[in-house]
């Protein structure tokens, strides 16, 4: 069944710049400069999500796409827009750290979507454990639920068995852990985390590193396990 999509609303950069000691920069505050459109993927051809005035503030980061940028939404997840309609102001929005999850979001899900997105680029390793030098799929998703607190087995296969069973994809959350089927090896081989919007965080073999991609008809074909 088709992901819900809730209408998202901007996190206005009225947020407050952190201070704490533990702090982990999150993405630049910006202003638009003219009339512009969040889109939720990096086309103008995309899902509209929220039109904007000049002059409002939002919270940015790069995207793949260095014509784009993605945007902060009030419910942790992101929408895109073109780089052309914003300004980037000369100041970093952290989210702070305590202890061993993130504030920003204030229930275990949001934390775990929220961390998952600071590792984005980190390189890709087969067999790899390092979030900061190389991490493959499942070393990937253990070390994040580690952070908050989960014990998950090492391998997608096995950690497919551990949380609450989510059958549809409609009442996905952010921090919902992903299982896909590998034809080649006929079980359960790649897994990520849900971001929310449709979209989902993983270390991509494909694209080298850890990154962000849509759960398109291809994705969901093979999505055969979602645990929370």
């Amino acid at each position: 069944m088709r992901i819900r999509h809730l209408l998202p609303i901007l996190l206005l950069a009225t947020c407050t710049i952190a201070s704490a000691q533990k702090k982990v920069p999150f993405g630049k505050l910006a202003e638009t400069v003219e009339n512009a459109a969040v889109y939720s993927s990096p086309s103008q051809h995309s899902r509209l999500f929220y039109r904007l005035k000049p002059f409002q503030q939002l919270v940015v980061r790069h995207s793949d796409n260095p014509d784009w940028f993605m945007v902060l939404l009030k419910d942790r997840s992101f929408g895109y827009i073109p780089a052309e309609k914003v300004a980037v102001l000369p100041y970093t929005f952290y989210v702070t750290s305590r202890g061993r999850s993130s504030t920003l979001g204030s229930r275990s899900g949001n934390a775990m979507a929220n961390l998952a997105l600071n590792y984005q680029g980190t390189p890709y390793e087969w067999g790899g454990n390092d979030l900061a030098s190389g991490v493959d799929c499942s070393g990937f998703v253990k070390k994040i639920a580690g952070a908050i607190g989960m014990d998950l087995p090492r391998t997608a296969a096995e950690q497919a068995y551990v949380g609450t069973p989510i059958y549809r994809l409609e009442d996905l959350r952010a921090g919902d852990r992903l299982y896909f089927y590998e034809k080649a090896r006929g079980k359960i081989g790649h897994t990520g985390i849900y971001l929310g919007n449709g979209y989902f965080i993983h270390a991509s073999h494909g694209k080298g590193k850890v990154a962000t991609d849509y759960l398109t008809a291809g994705w969901r074909k093979i999505l055969i396990a979602a645990r929370r």
